[in-house]
């Protein structure tokens, strides 16, 4: 399991804790993105490997590095770590991201997705996600119902296909474009999850509108990319 966090020493402990108690789960890695807080001394505590970047990088930088860690432990004998992705805000609900792992774990798909309930207090309206859930159907034709959610389960051999990964805000939508148009094979999982939400207020409607462009610049890379393949194939 690997944790991308920033300055989450408030709920950090309780997510690890949590996440110990998952099934199959025998590492607990969380990736100190530049905390200005106790992040990484709150987390060894609890029991998780930590490792740190010096400065904040963002979450896709986070998330290469946990992925590249867990390999350097992976035993040379035995197969490759599924690789479990959740946010550091996740408390003790992190524990019920567990009915992600037994679709991935079992073969039935190579990245399985988390479904949220309703989160109290978000203030959003459902630009970003429209936005997101309208560029995957369009480009690989599944539609996600929550196609932002950063909890996901998959193979090795999945996230090296999706890397690199896309920057910002706009990391999920990339990875999941990627993946369906290499013909892997993507779930959504409901899960009684309960994170922080983004509120409506100044801060929360930067956030959203950080998210937007994030998500633009992912969709518009991937066009840009499969539009020259496409051309480089038709002159082959």
């Amino acid at each position: 399991m690997i944790i991308p966090a920033k300055d989450e020493s408030r709920r950090i402990a309780a997510t690890v804790r949590a996440a110990k108690a998952i099934p199959h789960v025998d590492l607990v890695l969380v990736v100190d993105d530049g905390s200005e807080d106790d992040t990484q001394h709150v987390a060894r505590e609890a029991g998780a490997v930590v490792v740190r970047h010096s400065h904040n990088r963002g979450k896709a930088a986070a998330m290469e590095t946990g992925a590249a860690v867990v390999a350097m432990r992976d035993a040379p004998d035995r197969p490759p770590r599924l690789l479990l992705f959740i946010d550091g805000d996740l408390g003790e609900s992190a524990v019920n991201t567990a009915p992600l792992v037994p679709p991935v774990l079992e073969g039935h798909s190579d990245v399985a997705i988390a479904l949220l309930p309703p989160q109290p207090g978000a203030g959003g309206r459902g630009i970003v996600v429209g936005a997101a859930r309208r560029a995957i159907q369009s480009m690989t034709g599944w539609t996600p119902t929550q196609p932002l959610s950063g909890m996901r389960c998959l193979t090795r051999e999945a996230f090296e296909a999706a890397t690199p990964l896309a920057r910002g805000w706009g990391v999920e939508t990339g990875m999941t474009i990627d993946l369906l148009r290499q013909g892997y094979v993507a779930v959504e999982v409901p899960c009684d999850l309960r994170h922080r939400a983004s509120t409506n207020d100044l801060k929360g409607q930067l956030h959203r509108a950080a998210q937007y462009r994030d998500v633009l610049v992912a969709v518009n890379a991937r066009k840009v990319r499969y539009a020259v393949d496409k051309v480089r194939t038709a002159t082959r």
